[in-house]
């Protein structure tokens, strides 16, 4: 259930925001960094130990297997997903090494990542754990101490961190963070700020049809300076002769009135069907209720005017 209580505290402290729905898989092996990176669609190449970066994993075709969160700590690379995708990306990852020293792990019943978003979020953690956050200043900036790994990443609209600990550690360092002043966020609570900050979640507003630039998402996810990758040549195509004009694109979307679309609902400007919601939450920023979908290309701008569900809508803001 949404918590007004829980809201203010990632505003104006910290809470902590569960990740049972996220999966981790480990890359080790000396290779690991040329592996990834051309297969992926950012520069891994590029990363060093207490570095990262988001990319996405395509198909030929351009469209999208996963998004990735790409961790590299020095001593192996943590690979953050979407909990169901980690088991298969981790064998597929397993039978694309050829001669390579790489050795791919789905960890996610072996590592807890849990996050810690909000102002006082760094000051927590070291209370926590003794670990001092204050240099993480990029995202994706990691630092590990001992068993414990601690990332920024301020996904949700305000400064965050997820934590990585062994998953028989996972209690005792949620007791510790409530114990140094967090408080624990419902899923409610945590989709709310993550529709607020336009971040779309793979398997919700992302899926194997998408295209990254129809998510917007190629401005963190993509290096387009780098060498191949998988899915390369179409989004090259896209960008260079289509000048980065896609059939459709997210976009966040204000309501000015009644419930709270569900996904799936339809997006329409006059009688004519543009798009539809994949995420939708009553925004305490907006006292109104805001929500993400995809429009055509051609209704994609701020300001433009829509109907969901019959009620009165507009374009919030594009996603790019």
């Amino acid at each position: 259930m949404f918590s007004i209580d829980q809201y203010h505290a990632a505003h104006n402290s910290a809470v902590i925001i569960e990740r049972s729905s996220q999966g981790t898989i480990a890359l080790t092996g000396n290779d690991r960094a040329s592996f990834l990176h051309s297969l992926l669609t950012n520069d891994i190449a590029a990363l060093t130990a207490g570095r990262g970066a988001y990319a996405a994993y395509l198909t030929p075709q351009g469209r999208m297997i996963s998004d990735l969160r790409v961790i590299e700590t020095g001593n192996r690379m943590l690979l953050g997903v979407e909990r169901d995708i980690a088991a298969p990306l981790a064998e597929r990852f397993e039978k694309l090494v050829f001669s390579e020293d790489v050795q791919a792990k789905d960890a996610t019943d072996e590592l807890a990542a849990i996050g810690v978003h909000g102002p006082s979020a760094a000051r927590m953690i070291q209370n926590a754990t003794g670990v001092s956050v204050s240099d993480l200043a990029v995202q994706y900036d990691n630092i590990t101490a001992g068993s414990v790994t601690i990332v920024r990443d301020d996904a949700l609209g305000v400064p965050g961190y997820d934590v990585y600990v062994t998953a028989g550690d996972a209690e005792a360092m949620r007791a510790k963070l409530i114990g140094a002043g967090a408080v624990t966020a419902s899923e409610e609570t945590t989709e709310t700020l993550r529709i607020e900050a336009g971040r779309p979640r793979f398997g919700i507003d992302m899926s194997t049809d998408t295209i990254p630039l129809e998510a917007g998402i190629e401005d963190r996810a993509i290096s387009f300076t780098k060498g191949c990758y998988v899915g390369q040549e179409v989004i090259i195509r896209v960008m260079h002769r289509g000048h980065g004009r896609v059939a459709r694109r997210l976009v966040s979307i204000v309501l000015s009135s009644g419930p709270v679309p569900a996904r799936g609902s339809k997006i329409h400007v006059g009688d004519a069907r543009v798009g539809e919601i994949t995420s939708a939450t009553a925004s305490p920023k907006l006292g109104a209720t805001l929500a993400l979908g995809y429009v055509q290309r051609d209704h994609a701008e701020a300001g433009t005017e829509l109907t969901v569900n019959g009620l009165q809508a507009r374009v919030y803001q594009s996603l790019d």
